[in-house]
């Protein structure tokens, strides 16, 4: 899924950012189109990471805020940041969307200690479909409404319309969050030979062209996402219950912690 020599930079770059800022990397993954099965061949290499400080960092009093974040300029189509551990886990408390995908991707750079295992056991215990539901909605409205309304359209634009909207359908079908893989969601059109056709043909199509350029709306992709856009505005999440998570947070972070700089 990525080329060994685009792998080996990447997983250097990630060496190399754990010397310069004096961390711990515990877990690497890609993320966006290459981790969600629909990239294109000059697609960016979307590289995530999160990572620990030592102990004494995060008792020190300062002025300011700490910076809890790495980040570096796109260089050769790669584009590599990174949370800290302890906002990273905050987020996680919130659901947030780009940290449940980054502990789901397929494509794993690094892994070290007990931290993905931990989270990814834990998923299910602090997630809330309600706030994914809600996030993936919109997400589909926004990405319908700024890029698919007109005579002409960009095709490979209908991919970031149709991952949120099968995900809102996992969540409601199965109470739990949604995979990061495109195909996995698939399943969730049913019967529907010439929608998955059109799907398949579009799909093949993204992954072999740099660049699809604009076209005529394809009728039956459109067709559906108008019907599930209306249908969704019917939806009203149902209310999720707030899991017990501090306790079981606040313990990943100390063993994390205590493991990565033992």
């Amino acid at each position: 899924m990525i080329q060994p020599s685009v792998r080996s930079e990447i997983e250097s770059r990630i060496s190399r950012a754990e010397s310069e800022h004096g961390v711990r990397v515990l877990l690497a993954v890609e993320s966006g189109s290459r981790a969600w099965g629909f990239e294109s061949p000059n697609s960016d290499y979307d590289a995530r990471f999160i990572y620990v400080h030592p102990r004494d960092w995060y008792l020190s009093v300062g002025l300011e805020e700490q910076r809890d974040v790495i980040e570096y300029p796109i260089v050769d189509d790669i584009d590599l940041n990174g949370w800290d551990l302890r906002k990273a886990l905050r987020l996680f408390w919130k659901s947030n969307p780009a940290f449940v995908e980054w502990i789901q991707s397929p494509i794993i750079y690094k892994q070290e200690g007990d931290f993905a295992h931990s989270v990814r056991n834990m998923l299910s215990a602090v997630y809330s479909c309600e706030s994914g539901m809600y996030h993936y909605r919109s997400m589909a409205k926004k990405n319908f409404r700024g890029y698919l309304k007109g005579d002409l359209v960009p095709l490979k634009k209908y991919f970031y319309v149709l991952r949120p909207l099968l995900a809102f359908r996992w969540l409601e079908r199965y109470q739990s969050a949604a995979p990061i893989e495109f195909e996995k969601l698939l399943h969730l059109l049913g019967d529907n030979a010439p929608l998955l056709a059109d799907i398949d043909s579009l799909l093949t199509l993204k992954r072999a062209a740099p660049e699809m350029g604009l076209a005529e709306p394809v009728e039956s992709i459109h067709a559906f996402i108008k019907a599930e856009l209306d249908r969704l505005e019917r939806v009203s999440p149902s209310k999720s219950e707030a899991a017990l998570a501090v306790p079981m947070l606040n313990d990943v972070f100390r063993s994390c912690l205590d493991a990565a700089w033992a």
